[in-house]
C-alpha cells in the first residue's frame, strides 16, 4: 500500500470530519475521541474497487499489538473495512502522530475471549452491540510490520 495514493475517507459525514481533523492535527483532534475512548485510523484496500478506504475506529491494546472491533453497531453484516482487510489483510494504520504499515487479521477463537473484555471496557456498547446481531462480532488484529 502506498501512502501516494489518493485516499478515500468513510462516507459517514461525521467520521470523515473526525478523519481529516485527526489527519491535518497529526492526532492531536481525534486521537482521544470521548475522555478515555482513543481512536486509531485504519486504511484498507477496498476489495472490489481497489482504492484506499480510511476510517476511523477506537482501539485497545494487546501487548504490541493494536485492537479494534468489526461491530457496525450490531448490524448483521460486517463492516465493509473488515471484508476488504480479509482480502487484503496490509493495511496503514495511523495512531496519533505516527502511521505504520500492519498486518490485519480476525483475532482467533482462543484469543478472542481474552481480548473482547479489554475492548468492551474501553467501550461497552460493543456487548449490546454482539446481543443484538446473531453475527459474530469480530476482533481485529494489528500487528505492526
Amino acid at each position: 500500500m502506498t501512502s501516494s495514493e489518493q485516499v478515500v475517507d468513510s462516507p459517514t459525514g461525521w467520521v470523515a470530519e473526525h478523519i481529516q481533523r485527526y489527519v491535518e492535527t497529526g492526532g492531536a483532534e481525534g486521537h482521544e475521541w470521548r475522555p478515555g475512548v482513543y481512536t486509531l485510523l485504519l486504511t484498507t484496500r477496498g476489495r472490489r474497487s481497489g482504492k484506499r478506504r480510511r476510517t476511523a475506529l477506537i482501539y485497545g491494546r494487546d501487548g504490541d499489538d493494536y485492537l479494534v472491533v468489526g461491530s457496525e453497531g450490531g448490524a448483521p453484516k460486517h463492516p465493509a473495512w473488515v471484508l476488504n482487510l480479509l482480502a487484503e489483510p496490509q493495511v496503514e494504520v495511523q495512531v496519533g502522530p505516527e502511521t505504520f504499515p500492519a498486518r490485519a487479521r480476525i483475532a482467533t477463537p482462543e484469543e478472542k475471549p481474552r481480548m473482547w473484555p479489554t475492548m468492551a471496557a474501553i467501550w461497552p456498547a460493543y456487548d449490546d452491540y454482539q446481543a443484538r446481531t446473531d453475527r459474530e462480532i469480530p476482533v481485529v488484529v494489528l500487528e505492526r510490520l
